[in-house]
């Protein structure tokens, strides 16, 4: 997939745009003084009543702290930059797996991303999903749409089990579809890492189909195709299908035929 052009001109790009790697502190002895000192601190009875200290949620403040210096010395104007407001160029739908950083994998600024998670990178007709995907297509304008899953997904594992796993079994169940309209390609899979991963993939891709049937993408197409003044050569947003791998790293896009998909259900989902 070729880079495209970011939205805001003022904004440095290719080989000139400095990229925000989360910035991790490395231990040192000051760390241990500092809960030495923290410790005493509590000991000697300065806790105030209402402040319940946690001595994770102090070190996150302090590693807050050491990235904000660092950022201000190594990228002045970051900050001032962030606060001018979001434009991003992409929406990412993604799965909520502690493994995946989706900025890091693929390279990219805090402000290019318009982000949204759930457990199996799933796009049903969920209020809190159509809101971010109706923000972003409506508000943000953002011309690519990103389904992205991963291969050893939990989400995805439980969904081929015979169990029943309480509430989440209701949000399971939308894999477990994709599982039953794929049925034949499956079923034809013996190896069980195989299957699984084909699994995966089959899900990112009924996820894209399932944007391509709402009224805020299809509505947002049809504007931008009739437009003559459009900012990009083709209608918008376009949705892309990807897959992580967190065994080595490597993010892999998966082919889908639009023309043969909308061929076969425009009949039953156009709604413009």
């Amino acid at each position: 997939m070729s880079q495209p052009q970011p939205i805001d001109s003022r904004r440095p790009s290719g080989k000139d745009a400095p990229t925000y790697a989360p910035f991790v502190a490395p231990a040192t002895d000051e760390d241990a003084m500092g809960e030495e000192n923290l410790d005493r601190e509590l000991k000697e009875g300065e806790k105030t009543e209402d402040q319940e200290w946690d001595p994770e949620l102090n070190r996150l403040l302090k590693n807050n702290k050491e990235w904000v210096d660092h950022t201000n010395k190594h990228h002045p104007g970051f900050f001032k930059m962030m606060a001018a407001g979001q434009q991003p160029h992409y929406l990412y739908i993604g799965c909520s797996d502690a493994r995946v950083n989706p900025g890091q994998l693929m390279g990219l600024k805090q402000d290019e991303l318009f982000v949204h998670r759930n457990v199996g990178n799933l796009c049903p007709n969920d209020l809190n999903f159509l809101s971010v995907l109706e923000y972003a297509v409506n508000f943000l304008h953002v011309p690519h749409i990103i389904v992205c899953g991963h291969y050893d997904c939990g989400a995805v594992r439980n969904s081929v089990k015979k169990q029943d796993i309480g509430l989440l079994e209701n949000w399971i169940r939308n894999i477990r579809d994709v599982q039953r309209l794929h049925a034949g390609e499956l079923n034809e899979i013996t190896c069980t890492e195989v299957k699984h991963r084909r699994l995966v993939e089959l899900n990112v891709i009924e996820q894209c189909i399932n944007i391509f049937k709402t009224s805020a993408v299809q509505r947002h197409r049809v504007t931008t195709a009739g437009d003559s003044n459009r900012k990009y050569p083709f209608s918008t947003p376009r949705i892309h299908a990807l897959v992580f791998d967190p065994a080595d790293g490597i993010l892999k896009k998966l082919d889908i035929n639009w023309k043969e998909e909308v061929a076969r259900y425009q009949h039953i989902y156009d709604l413009c």
